[in-house]
């Protein structure tokens, strides 16, 4: 077979487990949503709207992002929003999604809770009866702080049989993963699977703390951990992947140019290093994208099939179903 290349990356199967439903709001749903709801946008051109997506820093993403959500009212408007990034992952070739969903930032603008998660669990219904293995991540905005996180946690509690994990996202800086300890400890006690954002804008010792005050089993972006060589020996000797995400590393500045993405440090060092999208209407493309990136920059077939091979290996799923998924691959490449 010929190396992963956009053109035929659609045709092998792979899993997709950093990726954030709210940031797969592409512009020409964001402007029926708005006028469906009488929201008013800076613009009513897609075009227009695209345009701003320059970023300086993650702060200026995140204005621009939780911006645009407010045109997010009704079950309706969760459920085209999940049915759009569903169906582009499948046009990727994405056969699991695990995709973290956003609800205190909704709550927070008046949305009922029910409404979100009738509207998202719909359409991963949907998805699931046509076929594609998914589920939902239930994301804490830290900046919001561990109270708010807790007291969410609390509120989901008739969703349960909703969502499979936790994470933790937003900005990093100032609120370390230790400040939300007690709230994961809850989450772990109840079945649910930890990851948290770390090591993207935060230094090595944010990533030290996912693992030991948050126990999670798994790290997105992690990118400074190639920071800490001996960080980075505990993260391959304890097989904890780091999910990252290049196209979302270099428009935020977390990379100046991706050929310099520590992704490829990562596997040198024998990390289990896994690829997404992040917030793929943002940043210039869905999974697929972020494969012939990194292809285009030299990253070889083996690396890239590794790397579908780790995401597999780090989805929260079991033995038998991460089995035929790996199967799926093998036959996939070999032909």
């Amino acid at each position: 077979m010929s190396a992963l290349t956009p053109a035929s990356s659609s045709a092998i199967p792979k899993a997709e487990i950093h990726m954030h439903l709210e940031g797969a709001l592409e512009s020409e749903l964001l402007v029926v949503l708005a006028k469906r709801n009488g929201i008013p946008l800076p613009s009513y051109d897609p075009e227009v709207l695209d345009a701003r997506y320059r970023f300086g820093e993650l702060q200026d993403f995140l204005d621009v992002y939780f911006g645009n959500l407010a045109v997010m009212r009704t079950a309706e408007d969760f459920h085209d929003l999940a049915a759009l990034y569903l169906r582009r992952a499948r046009e990727n070739g994405v056969v699991r999604a695990e995709s973290f969903f956003n609800p205190m930032v909704h709550v927070r603008a008046g949305v009922p809770l029910a409404a979100v998660m009738e509207g998202y669990g719909a359409a991963f219904a949907d998805a699931r009866r046509d076929g594609l293995s998914c589920d939902l991540i239930l994301d804490f905005t830290r900046d919001l702080g561990a109270e708010a996180a807790d007291d969410m946690l609390t509120q989901m509690a008739p969703f349960r049989d909703a969502f499979i994990g936790v994470g933790l996202d937003s900005t990093e800086v100032g609120y370390p993963p230790m400040l939300f300890r007690e709230v994961f400890a809850r989450a772990a006690a109840d079945g649910l699977h930890r990851t948290c954002h770390a090591g993207e804008e935060g230094d090595p010792e944010y990533v030290r703390q996912a693992l030991d005050d948050l126990h999670v089993e798994r790290i997105d972006h992690g990118l400074r951990a190639v920071e800490d060589p001996e960080l980075l020996r505990r993260l391959a000797d304890e097989h904890v992947p780091l999910n990252v995400c290049p196209l979302s590393n270099v428009a935020l500045r977390a990379v100046d140019r991706i050929e310099q993405h520590p992704v490829f440090t990562m596997l040198d060092a024998g990390i289990a290093a896994t690829i997404s999208s992040d917030d793929p209407a943002y940043f210039g493309g869905h999974i697929g994208a972020n494969f012939a990136a990194l292809e285009a920059v030299g990253a070889s077939r083996d690396q890239l099939i590794g790397c579908i091979e780790n995401s597999f290996e780090a989805a929260f799923i079991d033995a038998a179903e991460r089995g035929r998924h790996l199967e799926a691959l093998r036959v996939a490449v070999t032909g």
